[in-house]
C-alpha cells in the first residue's frame, strides 16, 4: 500500500534531520566549551514555567565576568522538583565575546538538547530503516520460495480482516487456507499477504496454491497472483 511506502521514508527523513540537528548542537556546544570562561555564579530565583498540566522551575543565575560585568541569565532547562535552590552556588560557563551566552556547567544544561535529538533521531531512523529492511527480506524470501519452494494445493478456508494491522484506520484482508501433510498427518494453516480490497468475489474455487519450504512448511508464500492489481 502506498501509505506504508510513504511512512517509511517519512520516518527515515525525520530521523536523519533530527540526527543532523543533534550533530549541529553537539558541534555548537563543543565550540562554546573551547572558548568559554569559567566563573562561580549564584541562583537568585527559580522561574516557573507552566505547560498544560504541570509547572517546572528554571534557575535564574547571576554571575560576574572576569572583566567585572554583572550578568543574569535563565537556564533553558527546567524541572519539577527544581534541580537547584535559591542561593545555591553553581559553576557558570560563558562566552567572553558575548557574556550573555552563558550556561550552568552541568550535563543537563550542556547536553540534554543534543541527547534528546540524538535519541529521537535514532529511533525514527531505525523504524524507517527497519520497515525497508523487512520489506527487502520479505521479497527475498518470497523470491526464494518461488524459485525453490514446493508447490502444494491447499483448501480455501475464509477471507478475514487482519485486525493486527491498520493503516489510516483500515484493516487489510487476508486469505486463509489449510493443508494436511500426508506424510506426517499434520495440519497447516496459511495466511496470504495483506490485501487492501475484499478478494472474496475473485476466489473462483476452493484450491489455493502455496509455495512451501520442503524442510519447513511454516516458511511459505501464498500465490495470490490470480487477484487483480490494486490501482492506487
Amino acid at each position: 500500500m502506498k501509505t506504508i511506502a510513504i511512512i517509511k521514508y517519512v520516518f527515515i527523513t525525520i530521523g536523519a534531520l533530527m540526527l543532523a540537528g543533534a550533530f549541529y548542537f553537539y558541534q555548537n556546544r563543543q565550540a562554546f566549551l573551547k572558548k568559554a570562561e569559567t566563573v562561580q555564579g549564584t541562583v537568585v530565583e527559580l522561574v516557573s514555567k507552566r505547560s498544560d498540566n504541570s509547572t517546572t522551575y528554571a534557575p535564574m543565575v547571576s554571575f560576574t565576568t572576569k572583566s567585572g560585568s554583572k550578568i543574569e541569565f535563565t537556564s533553558s532547562i527546567s524541572s519539577n522538583p527544581p534541580s537547584y535552590s535559591e542561593g545555591e552556588s553553581v559553576e557558570v560557563l560563558y562566552d567572553p565575546a558575548d557574556p550573555k551566552d552563558a550556561s550552568i556547567n552541568g550535563f543537563a544544561s550542556l547536553w540534554i538538547g543534543p541527547l534528546i535529538f540524538g535519541i529521537l533521531g535514532t529511533v525514527f531512523f531505525l523504524i524507517g530503516f527497519g520497515i525497508i529492511l523487512f520489506g527487502i527480506l520479505r521479497q527475498r524470501k518470497t523470491q526464494y520460495l518461488r524459485d525453490n519452494g514446493k508447490r502444494i494445493e491447499t483448501k480455501f478456508v475464509q477471507v478475514h480482516l487482519n485486525y493486527g494491522m491498520a493503516v489510516n484506520g483500515r484493516n487489510p484482508f487476508q486469505i486463509s487456507s489449510q493443508w494436511l501433510n500426508p506424510q506426517t498427518n499434520e495440519m497447516y494453516v496459511f495466511e496470504s499477504d495483506s490485501i487492501w480490497f475484499d478478494p472474496t468475489e475473485f476466489i473462483k474455487d476452493d484450491i489455493i496454491k502455496v509455495m512451501i519450504d520442503p524442510s519447513n512448511p511454516k516458511k511459505y508464500y501464498m500465490d495470490i497472483s490470480f487477484l487483480p492489481n490494486l490501482k492506487n
